[in-house]
């Protein structure tokens, strides 16, 4: 049963406990309190002010698991306080680990502050779960994808445009890469596992795969630096560092540039373009 006052009370002190600068928005010199303001936690949660308000108000409907989902990424809760918040509203918690799509708030707080540098955060099989807005002008939207096709090892063998965004001479190697990485990964998981899914899934519908899935390869591990092919500025050299979040399998992904090269230039000019986009 849902806990009206709990949950809104838990909601207003963790809107007043958050910073504008927290979540990569700016103070702007008109505010005149701490936290942030509905309208704008609503937006974070991807909803209407008017549903965020109503729960702060112990009104509305019994908020869903979906919503409650996007509530605690929205307020970059931590895994403690995201069950909090499931239980308040009168629903059982979503499971922890590999299998957990809850960004931590440290992952939160990093990407929010790069805001001039292509980054994402994935799922250890490839699902992008938020990308700055330099990563989308780098790969496009790959939060959008739905199914199996949300996995980059999935897409890969199976929608030939997602090659065309890397140098033709990295091809073999990320073909090796994604059957190596996806065997593990369903090894470890079991053959329950949703790596294991997409593995059969890939088995039925790319002989390509189902090649080099013979090969029994693994560890084989990414280039630190990557080769893409940009449809709009050309060939991009750039270099991966990854953060990895223990507790959750997620990595933040963060793509850079040598400074004064031809590839950094490159990068300013999608800089320009993805702001041309957004608005």
């Amino acid at each position: 049963m849902i806990d009206r006052t709990g949950l809104a009370e838990f909601l207003r002190s963790r809107r007043g406990a958050l910073q504008p600068e927290d979540v990569g928005l700016p103070r702007g010199p008109r505010r005149r309190t701490d936290g942030l303001r509905r309208e704008e936690v609503a937006a974070l949660c991807l909803m209407s002010t008017d549903y965020y308000s109503r729960l702060e108000r112990e009104r509305g409907p019994q908020p869903s698991s979906q919503m409650l989902a996007s509530i605690a990424q929205g307020l970059h809760l931590s895994l403690d306080e995201r069950d909090h918040l499931f239980r308040l509203a009168g629903h059982n918690p979503p499971p922890r680990g590999a299998f957990s799509e809850h960004i931590s708030p440290g992952l939160l707080r990093i990407l929010d502050r790069l805001i001039d540098t292509p980054a994402e955060i994935v799922t250890e099989l490839g699902e992008t779960l938020r990308q700055t807005p330099m990563g989308v002008a780098l790969t496009g939207d790959t939060t959008r994808y739905t199914g199996p096709a949300r996995s980059v090892g999935y897409r890969w063998f199976t929608d030939p445009a997602v090659r065309r965004l890397y140098a033709p001479e990295e091809h073999p190697f990320l073909t090796r890469m994604y059957a190596s990485g996806l065997r593990e990964i369903a090894t470890l998981r079991g053959r329950d596992s949703r790596a294991a899914h997409l593995a059969d899934l890939l088995l039925a519908r790319s002989e390509e795969f189902k090649r080099v899935w013979e090969e029994h390869e693994v560890g084989i591990r990414p280039h630190h630096v990557k080769h893409f092919v940009h449809p709009e500025v050309g060939a991009l050299e750039l270099t991966c560092q990854r953060l990895v979040d223990p507790d959750q399998g997620h990595s933040l992904l963060v793509y850079t540039a040598v400074p004064g090269s031809e590839s950094h230039e490159k990068l300013q000019v999608l800089s320009v373009i993805g702001a041309q986009a957004l608005r």
